[in-house]
């Protein structure tokens, strides 16, 4: 008997360590819990060209940062133009559990109930394109901004009209010395578009290019307003226009538009700049419509953006990213011609797949 219990002890024990052996095995292989973005992206508009094409740039950088450590959801909403629609998307958001934000405001001057909302709930926001003023960026530091130098765009704009003007003396068609020019402009009061048209209009200056200022319009980076306006602007002036600064790339095209619906011949038309470097502006450059663009790095500012975003939620990688100001993020512009379109587009299209 007593051995009969011994045994029965011995084989007790030895199954407890085998099931304990178990046990500590099943831990130590365990995988690692995954991290998991919830990121909320709200756009303006997605109507308008960059910001469409730059919103499928952010999705497809999300998609390559997943892997088996990280989880990323993706909700896109469009504020079509309306801060209080903004304002209510931010709140569904945040109510759906996005843990970061990335928002593209409609006024770049009102985002406090988007921030009081963000703040309360400890979802940090990235803040992308259209940038808040310097006040509302220090109420928080959850706030972020990532996009480009509105100034440089402008200069750059400027400085391809010059190299343009000064190698081709048949801009100047009515030889009076002196380039008569019209503004596109985006919406009033917007900062890129301020800064854009001042810097570009006193580049040309700063380099002895005689100017005179026939008209401005109003198009908010719309084609077809800028047609309208356009049309509005021939109808006043004729054919004595010989040089468009749009804002956008859209509004240049809106421009041509207009020119086109009127069959005005080639030797009457002005020459065309706009900024953005979106598809259909460097297929217009391409085929020597559109004289130059600015591209804006729609791909790098999607990288920096989800990046970002990741590295906010997973506490993880902040020490990498080169911020301006502790908040800020700005990739540069660069010019677009004839002469280097073709790696533009070509960028363009491998992105696209």
């Amino acid at each position: 008997m007593k051995k009969r219990i011994m045994k029965n002890m011995w084989m007790a024990g030895l199954l407890f360590c085998m099931c304990t052996q178990l046990f500590c095995s099943c831990g130590r292989y365990r995988p690692a819990a995954k991290d998991k973005v919830y990121a909320g992206v709200i756009c303006y508009n997605q109507n308008d060209t960059f910001l469409g094409q730059m919103i499928e740039c952010i999705r497809k950088q999300f998609e390559r940062l997943e892997n088996d450590a990280l989880d990323i959801t993706m909700t896109i909403r469009d504020s079509a133009g309306s801060q209080r629609t903004q304002d209510d998307q931010v709140k569904e958001l945040i109510d759906a559990g996005c843990n970061v934000l990335c928002v593209n405001l409609v006024d770049r001057t009102d985002p406090s109930e988007i921030i009081d909302l963000a703040r309360e709930n400890n979802v940090p926001i990235i803040f992308f394109n259209r940038e808040p003023v310097a006040e509302d960026m220090m109420q928080w530091d959850g706030l972020y901004y990532v996009g480009a130098d509105a100034k440089q765009s402008g200069i750059m704009q400027g400085e391809m009209a010059v190299d343009l003007i000064k190698s081709n003396n048949r801009i100047d068609r009515n030889k009076d010395g002196k380039i008569q020019y019209v503004v596109l402009e985006g919406e009033p009061g917007h900062q890129d578009a301020i800064i854009r048209t001042e810097n570009a209009v006193d580049t040309l200056k700063d380099n002895k290019i005689k100017l005179e200022k026939l008209s401005y319009g109003i198009a908010n980076w719309n084609r077809a307003q800028a047609q309208s306006r356009m049309l509005q602007m021939i109808g006043q002036h004729q054919n004595k226009i010989e040089l468009v600064l749009a804002n956008n790339d859209d509004m240049a095209l809106g421009a041509m538009d207009a020119y086109s619906k009127l069959n005005i011949t080639r030797e009457n038309l002005p020459v065309f700049f706009g900024i953005d470097g979106t598809d259909v502006g460097l297929e217009a450059v391409l085929e020597k419509e559109l004289s130059g663009t600015v591209y804006n790095d729609k791909e790098g500012q999607a990288a920096a953006i989800a990046k970002l975003a990741v590295a906010i939620v997973s506490k993880k990688g902040m020490e990498d990213i080169t911020f301006k100001n502790g908040k800020y993020i700005y990739l540069p512009y660069s010019k677009v011609t004839i002469d280097n379109v073709s790696a533009y587009l070509g960028e363009y299209k491998k992105n696209k797949k």
